[in-house]
């Protein structure tokens, strides 16, 4: 600062410090109003799916097709082609998808944005996103980013020889960065795998949701376990990482095979030599990061994983070089220019491999990663190997569907994939729901449902469970399909299989004989219970609804996948499967978002819920209510009441008259947070003033009904 004027500067527009720095273990609610239309440049009347209509889709392909094979000065194409680099630009936006939580995916364009943009594995796939930049010139709104950087990459295949599987437009971009995301807690990139496992030498021990081996990386290190080549080491974690991303041992060979088919690794320069990463670099770089800053630094000069070498003779070309090389040699460890691990034949012929980039008359040394070496070594992956080149068009089939199932994994269920395109086979990853009935009698359904002899919180509480399964990361789960019926949801704790067995034992012959399916009998006896307990208030509304849902069968639902959607916590149920070191409200905080609610949304639902009585097991935790079962806003009124004391009393709280101590509720964490933090107190105080019994009802409703519907993509 030294020789420069000082200036007043009140707006913090620096990311080193916020206000709420000063606590850090304050609840940040900052994860559920993330991609506010006021970030969006393109306005809340722009329909993308409507721009898609408008879209010519087979210039835009030719475009592309042009592209691929039209090298460009300012960066290079390795043998004049870039099905590499937009084959890799595609693989590392989809690959960050992740199974637990839905998450990560190149369902949003988040590529663009920190820290992907900016991590050491993304490194050059800026130059992948600014090579088709004329493209997203040319086409604008009618294509999004991030159904361009995943078209790039099927259409990379498609030009080497391919016959891919399909492709589907839809993907919608956002226009910051996600802040929703758990990438790991290391503050360094590529920090020892250590950190992120139980025990690094047993895979299945990696924290969940994290699927990466590092921080920085989308899969495994290439030069195997915390940089140490061990194939069979290296072999694991390859397992249970693909495992994470949804994916069995062929599909993981196969994408693992077909992805090292075309394009090479880049390694030929000194780390040290390149400037920062995107997000670190100065301006004059214009976002680019990882430029060399002595010598060329593109063509044979291009650094980048620090591996150097191409997998196969024919890398711009599908075919099996990648087993014949794999296979048809023996390997030794080498170190490559930039100092990183590789394996590299012990001996081959010059006619065997592949060319330099740039100059057709060098030959160059083949390499493979510890993570081919692992394909080889591992006694599944070998097998799986020996079968795909058995069989080449077999193996072309399965990289093919694990392409589209790598591309298409986070887009949810079929009926939002868009273009001429789409595979008309239905596939169980896409979690297919047939159609459902709509043309029966809605009130003569309710009516039958009112006199069932279920009570509010039986209603409410099955709807609840079968919606709450809904998650906006991945559009997985939700009330469609009623697979709250089938394994494995119908034993998961939360669910209270006892009860949903005797509620489902209700309900179910009403459906049959009304001509509805069990899925929309679920959600309308719901709303039958919410309309009961509005009534009880001495109030009048409709709860809407929206018939159609089908019901799925257990030969349309990959029940292994739909583990990986059991709640370990509701805080809308105030339940905890067991005691976690995040926070109750913390956990309640992720289910929110995961529903696509607002912090005013969350609100509405815990005080409606808590006095409909529909905790988990029938817990009176919460229900600061002298009339359970009436839809009042008593539970807002009686938690900011200053007639009350609070008081921790081993796992809850007890709730007390200030005058007489006599206790007269008890809480959790979760409902007492509504009046400790500042901005969900300033929300639970709105609910709690007298003029406002009919919008908190009315508030509740859309609440409610937001969450009955998130997976209702065919009416929205």
């Amino acid at each position: 600062m030294s020789g420069k004027c000082p200036v007043m500067h009140g707006g913090n527009t620096a990311a080193s410090k916020s206000n709420t720095d000063w606590w850090p273990n304050a609840l940040n609610l900052d994860i559920l109003h993330q991609h506010d239309t006021k970030t969006n440049p393109l306005g809340e009347e722009f329909n993308y799916r409507e721009a898609l209509e408008t879209l010519d889709v087979e210039a835009l392909k030719a475009d592309l097709r042009e592209l691929i094979t039209q090298s460009q000065e300012w960066w290079p194409a390795d043998w004049g082609s870039y099905v590499g680099m937009f084959a890799r630009v595609a693989w590392h936006a989809a690959g960050s998808y992740r199974l637990a939580d839905g998450r990560g995916g190149g369902g949003t364009g988040n590529q663009r944005f920190a820290p992907l943009n900016s991590w050491p594995d993304n490194a050059n796939t800026d130059k992948g996103r600014r090579l088709l930049w004329p493209i997203k010139k040319k086409y604008g709104n009618k294509i999004s980013w991030a159904d361009l950087m995943i078209l790039s990459g099927t259409m990379a295949y498609e030009v080497a020889g391919l016959k891919t599987f399909g492709f589907a437009f839809g993907r919608e971009d956002i226009w910051h960065p996600e802040k929703d995301t758990y990438w790991g807690a290391e503050k360094e990139w590529l920090a020892p795998s250590d950190g992120r496992y139980g025990d690094v030498a047993k895979p299945d021990t990696m924290h969940n949701p994290l699927a990466a081996v590092q921080m920085g990386l989308i899969y495994v290190n290439p030069e195997g376990v915390n940089g140490q080549p061990d194939p069979f080491k290296t072999a694991a974690q390859v397992r249970e990482t693909f495992k994470r991303m949804a994916m069995n041992d062929e599909e993981t060979v196969a994408l693992t095979a077909g992805g090292h088919t075309i394009g090479k690794c880049h390694g030929n320069g000194t780390p040290s030599d390149l400037s920062p990463e995107p997000e670190a670099a100065g301006p004059e770089l214009q976002g680019l990061g990882w430029m060399k800053t002595k010598g060329r630094g593109i063509g044979r000069d291009t650094l980048v994983s620090g591996i150097e070498g191409a997998w196969t003779k024919n890398p711009t070309q599908w075919d099996m070089g990648y087993f014949e090389m794999l296979f048809g040699h023996e390997w030794e460890l080498k170190k490559s220019p930039a100092g990183a691990w590789q394996w590299e034949p012990v001996d081959i012929k010059e006619e065997d491999m592949p060319v330099d980039v740039e100059d057709p008359s060098i030959r160059c040394m083949p390499i493979m990663t510890d993570a081919d070496m692992a394909m080889k070594v591992d006694p599944i992956y070998n097998e799986i190997c020996q079968r795909f080149m058995a069989d080449p068009a077999y193996f072309d089939d399965v990289f093919a569907r694990a392409w589209f199932k790598l591309t298409h994994r986070d887009m949810g269920p079929k009926v939002r994939y868009a273009g001429p395109d789409v595979p008309q086979e239905d596939l169980i990853w896409q979690d297919p729901v047939p159609a459902g009935p709509a043309d029966y009698d809605v009130d003569a359904l309710k009516a039958r449902i009112a006199a069932s002899g279920l009570s509010i919180s039986d209603m409410v509480n099955t709807a609840w469970d079968s919606a709450r399964t809904y998650r906006g990361s991945d559009m997985r789960g939700g009330a469609n399909g009623a697979r709250i019926r089938l394994a494995p949801q119908n034993q998961w704790e939360g669910n209270e299989p006892e009860r949903l067995a005797r509620v489902l034992a209700v309900l179910e012959p009403i459906a049959q004989e009304s001509g509805a399916s069990l899925a929309d009998t679920i959600v309308l006896a719901g709303n039958v219970g919410i309309e009961q307990a509005i009534k009880a208030a001495g109030l009048r509304a409709t709860v809407p609804f929206a018939p159609g849902r089908g019901d799925a069968t257990d030969e349309m639902t990959d029940a292994e996948s739909f583990e990986a959607l059991e709640p370990l916590a509701d805080g809308f149920r105030n339940w905890q499967k067991d005691a976690y070191v995040v926070s109750p409200e913390e956990m309640l905080l992720d289910r929110t978002q995961l529903l696509g609610l607002t912090a005013a949304e969350m609100t509405v639902l815990i005080g409606g819920m808590r006095v409909l009585g529909t905790n988990h097991a029938g817990t009176q935790h919460g229900v600061f209510t002298e009339r359970e079962g009436a839809l009042t806003n008593d539970f807002f009124v009686n938690l900011v009441d200053m007639a009350n004391t609070w008081h921790p009393a081993g796992d809850h709280y007890e709730i007390r008259d200030r005058q007489t101590g006599k206790v007269k509720w008890t809480a959790t964490r979760v409902d007492l947070v509504f009046g400790s933090n500042s901005i969900l107190r300033a929300y639970a105080e709105i609910y709690a003033q007298d003029d406002h019994d009919e919008k908190f009802a009315s508030d509740f409703i859309a609440a409610w009904t937001k969450v009955m519907n998130a997976d209702r993509f065919d009416v929205a």
